[in-house]
């Protein structure tokens, strides 16, 4: 029996008609219009739904914030390959994807959706940005800017072993700490990450204060060094990590001689260590040019996915 001839034009056709009602799907979500855990609901129901029909991968792609590597990461945890429909999602795998969405973001109607077995204020944990990059790049500069300009903004203070800075105030700058008390701290599990930076002092992130202001619903930022960021990354794997660059090494250097706070074996320590530093940054979601402190804090503020403006002087 010979087999019925197809209509290449129409499936043509059809398959263009489909692509394009997905692009607007996607463009909606983007756009804020839909939420993806409303999108994914809607696909994991119809079957026959043009949502059913999106990629996983390309429907979190839409998230503000979420960029490829941490996509890709978190399809691995999920347990969803990249190529896996909307529609084609095992029942665990349907149940990981909804409750992975409802943390991330609102629904249409304005209400948070929890997720199963979660409360609302996780999604608060969806706003959590780590800075870093490499020495003297304005880390410090720009996250000071946002602590000013930003009020929505929780700067998260770190602890650390150094001595202050000409201008550093204690417990707004730093917590500046002994090495026993910062050892106390460590051995109590009282920091979300910590280092040693530059192979001196130590640096820590206090656990409380950071969860404590994520549970209430504030966006939070975190300004540390690369080695903590990767510790973040692990047990907060909703984090958004941006690396901080300089516009040019030239510049680097040129920030880290003008500010005038290390002797010159530790300024060579330092770039030494940025050259190492520099090389970490597709490890991160984002990447910033510190060209203007203004322009690089709003850029961070933006991936908070927050109407956040300066507030007027």
């Amino acid at each position: 029996m010979k087999p019925p001839e197809v209509d290449r034009v129409a499936a043509s056709k059809a398959a263009v008609a489909a692509r394009r009602a997905r692009a607007a799907v996607k463009n909606e979500v983007i756009a804020g219009r839909r939420a993806a855990v409303d999108v994914a609901t809607v696909g994991l129901a119809e079957a026959d739904s043009v949502e059913a029909g999106l990629r996983v991968r390309d429907l979190l792609l839409c998230i503000p914030g979420l960029g490829p590597v941490r996509v890709d990461r978190m399809l691995d945890r999920l347990d969803i390959s990249r190529s896996k429909r909307v529609g084609g999602l095992g029942r665990h795998q349907r149940e990981r994807l909804v409750e992975y969405l409802g943390t991330r973001a609102p629904t249409a109607s304005g209400a948070q959706h929890p997720g199963p077995g979660h409360p609302a204020p996780a999604a608060a944990q969806t706003r959590l940005v780590v800075l870093a990059g490499p020495t003297a790049v304005g880390k410090g500069t720009v996250s000071t800017y946002i602590r000013e300009n930003y009020p929505e903004v929780k700067l998260s203070v770190s602890a650390t072993t150094r001595a202050p800075r000409p201008g550093e105030i204690d417990g707004v700058s730093y917590f500046f700490v002994t090495d026993e008390e910062f050892d106390r701290m460590t051995e109590a599990g009282e920091f979300l990450e910590w280092a040693v930076v530059h192979n001196q002092s130590r640096y820590g992130t206090p656990r409380g204060p950071v969860q404590e202001a994520l549970d209430t619903g504030r966006s939070v930022l975190l300004e540390i060094d690369i080695q903590g960021a990767r510790q973040v990354r692990a047990s907060m794997p909703e984090a958004v990590l941006v690396f901080l660059l300089p516009p040019t090494w030239e510049e680097l250097v040129r920030r880290l001689i003008g500010r005038g706070t290390e002797s010159s074996e530790e300024q060579a320590r330092r770039l030494s260590t940025a050259k190492v530093e520099l090389k970490a940054q597709n490890e991160f979601d984002h990447r910033v040019v510190n060209n203007r402190v203004e322009d690089a804090a709003r850029e961070v503020v933006d991936l908070m996915n927050i109407s956040a403006r300066p507030a007027p002087a």
